[in-house]
């Protein structure tokens, strides 16, 4: 993605809600503004509620996922991963009270939208200006919430989980192995991961590897083979077995679903 892209929460998921619902990483930095609703986010490894006036950031290559209801509404900023704002390097969450806040990031998006539907000169410029205020007005908020909450050990470990799944879950390694490098036993990083996450260690890396697995087969013309090589399946049998078990299809059968 090179351009900055707004989107309602509707557009994100058009080909599935899978696309939010299911554990992923992004290489671009998401900004959602929930105007109305509620539902459930996981985020760095961290299940909690949202409603209505959130602010919900997610940089790059952070792990996130998203259930929500049809009476939600909101809308995304995505903003490439290539230095052009300035943003921070962690997930925040921000429950926004203040009207005139509200009104502020609102009318931002109004802009931002009004750009990108007229079109008009220097258009790639001016997203990048709206973006940074966005940026500031995110930053400006984190300084007025105060410094975060301490975090327990069991998130800490589940934290430190997640930036490892970011890293390896194409790698194939089992639980065992992720343990031995958090130095925790397996049974242990299965509890807090349940615990802190609402779902086993397994099923966080379980998740992972089938959004990417649809991404790569409903979005581009990799091989099946490159595929499963690249998702560290040990052939592709053992992947097709996989994409039959959890999506009810092969990988060639997906693809073509996707593409009719």
């Amino acid at each position: 993605m090179n351009a900055i892209q707004v989107h309602t929460l509707s557009q994100m998921t058009v080909g599935g809600s899978w696309q939010l619902e299911q554990l992923h990483l992004r290489d671009h930095h998401l900004f959602l503004w929930i105007t109305r609703g509620q539902g459930r986010i996981l985020l760095h490894g961290l299940r909690r509620g949202f409603g209505a006036h959130n602010a919900i950031f997610v940089p790059a290559g952070k792990l996130f996922a998203m259930e929500y209801g049809r009476q939600v509404q909101g809308q995304a900023l995505l903003i490439p991963d290539d230095g052009r704002v300035i943003l921070p390097d962690r997930t925040h969450q921000l429950r926004v009270q203040d009207g005139l806040a509200q009104a502020e990031l609102t009318g931002l998006f109004d802009d931002l939208r009004r750009e990108l539907t007229e079109a008009r000169p220097l258009l790639a410029e001016a997203m990048t200006a709206l973006a940074s205020m966005v940026s500031i007005w995110l930053r400006r908020q984190m300084l007025s919430a105060g410094a975060q909450p301490r975090t327990s050990a069991a998130e800490r470990i589940v934290r430190r989980f997640s930036d490892l799944l970011s890293d390896d879950f194409r790698s194939g390694k089992s639980m065992a192995t992720y343990a031995e490098e958090l130095e925790i036993t397996p049974t242990h990083l299965t509890r807090v991961c349940r615990q802190c996450a609402g779902l086993t260690a397994a099923d966080m890396l379980n998740q992972m590897v089938q959004h990417e697995a649809r991404v790569l087969l409903t979005r581009s013309d990799l091989p099946v083979q490159d595929i499963a090589d690249y998702l560290g399946f040990g052939s592709a049998a053992y992947f097709s077995r996989f994409s039959q078990q959890h999506f009810g299809a092969s990988p060639t059968q997906l693809r073509k679903s996707s593409n009719r």
